[in-house]
């Protein structure tokens, strides 16, 4: 049988519309077998083939209806078609009646192809490989870094969208200036935090990590290594009280007392990125007492001082939940314990900080340097190991870069001191912000800076040389690794740990 159509299909403006259309809709079928072959290596092809094509596409079938209008409008002013009113549409006419079914059964198989591409690209543009690889030399850090941390198999839209369609919204209506950013190349580097009108934590770490789960106590055991020839390991265990003695008691009590929902925290951060804090604001939400406390060392003259009053919660302490960057004191350590860098190399514990620590211009100058930097140091200091035991160093060599490559990116300025993590104190105030012993309300009550009010210390000491061990529900005096004295009742943490050398 013989298809026939109307006249006005007839014209160039149509058929490019009709060859764009069957050109794109062969791409996207073909392109999508490709990427269901190469799976993970096509993280391109599905903004091709879920984005681009299909934009193409529906540019191609606007061009046929425009073309036809054309056409009819030329043949009204030639006197080939009969002047305007309604279309008429007569079944019984062969031109009519194909080009009606052709209509229609076109109609339903792209409305079926744009459900399925609609939904496709929904849940291709929330993916984590679409966040973290499309735009790769920005993203880098942070697809790294989470593709390390606890929260890998969570998609970065489950946290940054959440549920919702007004979120969601807006966070593709903020992706519009991101995707000008890239392209200009405008963006900050490092890119700056916190973000700013971030989802609230409650809205979605909740959904996960709700309130009313409970939890106790939990142990933490930790190794470090003296920067000594012997990479001497210090072992110290923690009994952190996440919550009180037994879970089921609630959060009457332990770190997360700070989100009990009969309480409220609020402060006032001095600078941006919320380290320091000189007013914080307890709140009993049953007895409606309220106390204010001010840091003494940072008066301020008003009441409360000039700036955003923040409720906390989540994102106040477990501030880098999924991008953390540690410090290379902190990721060497780890290496050292997981055998990924050889302890038995002397002094490899000093070295590979110092060279972690040094500015690097690229990701390539980096791992050339820590290379040099290795090899020419047990060369010079250690000639019989360099020379007898060459695989030893080579292995230290691939962990030191290894490290180095998940924890700092020097094209985007991203280091462990560009972003602070606030869990615990010891490369950053974290905890002390607030609990520094400085904060007192008008009554003269501070703010605790009792280190066993979070934690006790279990265990401590070199192993084969005097590990002590405390009893159940007792804590040990702390022992610093190091003989100095009381300096570290007195001086906070950080004045001597920056995760750098020592």
């Amino acid at each position: 049988m013989k298809l026939m159509f109307p006249s006005s299909v007839r014209n160039w403006l149509s058929l490019a519309g009709v060859i764009i259309v069957l050109t794109s809709l062969f791409m996207i079928v073909f392109l999508f077998i490709v990427a269901s072959v190469l799976k993970d290596q096509a993280v391109y092809l599905g903004l091709v083939i879920y984005i681009l094509l299909p934009s193409v596409m529906i540019v191609g079938l606007l061009l046929i209806p425009v073309g036809m209008l054309r056409e009819m409008k030329r043949e009204q002013r030639e006197g080939e078609h009969p002047g305007p009113g309604w279309p008429r549409i007569d079944l019984a006419e062969p031109r009519h009646r194909h080009a009606f079914f052709i209509f229609v059964i076109g109609t339903a198989i792209f409305v079926l192809l744009s459900a399925v591409g609609s939904y496709e690209a929904f849940h291709y543009s929330e993916s984590t490989k679409f966040c973290g690889t499309l735009c790769h030399s920005v993203m880098e850090p942070e697809y790294t870094a989470h593709s390390h941390s606890p929260h890998a198999q969570v998609a970065c839209a489950a946290c940054h969208v959440g549920p919702g369609a007004d979120w969601y919204a807006r966070s593709k209506l903020s992706g519009l200036y991101q995707v000008y950013a890239t392209m200009a190349d405008v963006y900050p580097k490092p890119i700056p935090t916190p973000i700013k009108h971030l989802r609230p934590a409650r809205a979605v770490c909740e959904q996960c990590h709700w309130p009313r789960k409970f939890y106790g106590h939990k142990l933490q055991l930790r190794t470090h290594y003296l920067s000594d020839r012997d990479n001497t390991p210090w072992r110290i265990g923690l009994n952190l009280k996440v919550g009180p003695p037994q879970s089921a008691l609630g959060l009457i009590e332990g770190i997360h007392w700070h989100i009990n929902p009969r309480v409220r925290i609020e402060y006032i951060a001095a600078d941006r990125g919320r380290q320091q804090i000189p007013w914080v604001r307890y709140t009993n939400l049953d007895s409606a007492v309220v106390k204010v406390f001010r840091d003494r060392e940072q008066p301020a003259d008003s009441p409360a001082p000039a700036g955003e009053i923040r409720t906390m919660d989540c994102m106040d302490c477990h501030n880098r939940p999924s991008h953390l960057y540690r410090a290379p004191a902190q990721f060497i350590d780890s290496a050292i314990t997981a055998g990924r860098i050889p302890a038995q190399l002397p002094e490899i514990k000093k070295v590979a900080v110092r060279l972690c620590t040094s500015p690097y211009a690229s990701p390539d100058l980096a791992m050339q340097g820590i290379r040099t930097g290795i090899t020419q140091f047990y060369r010079a200091s250690y000639p019989d190991l360099f020379a007898r035991q060459f695989v030893l160093v080579e292995k230290g060599v691939a962990g030191v870069q290894q490290e180095f490559s998940e924890n700092i990116f020097p094209l985007m300025g991203v280091t462990w001191k560009a972003y602070p993590d606030n869990i615990g104190h010891f490369y950053f105030p974290g905890c002390f912000r607030c609990h520094n012993g400085t904060h007192q309300s008008d009554q003269r009550e501070a703010i605790s800076a009792d280190c066993n009010l979070c934690h006790d210390v279990v265990v401590q000491g070199i192993a084969g040389k005097g590990i002590e061990a405390a009893r159940i529900g007792e804590s040990l005096a702390f022992r610093h690794p190091e003989d100095i004295g009381d300096a570290w009742q007195q001086t906070p943490c950080t004045d001597c740990h920056t995760g750098g050398p020592p």
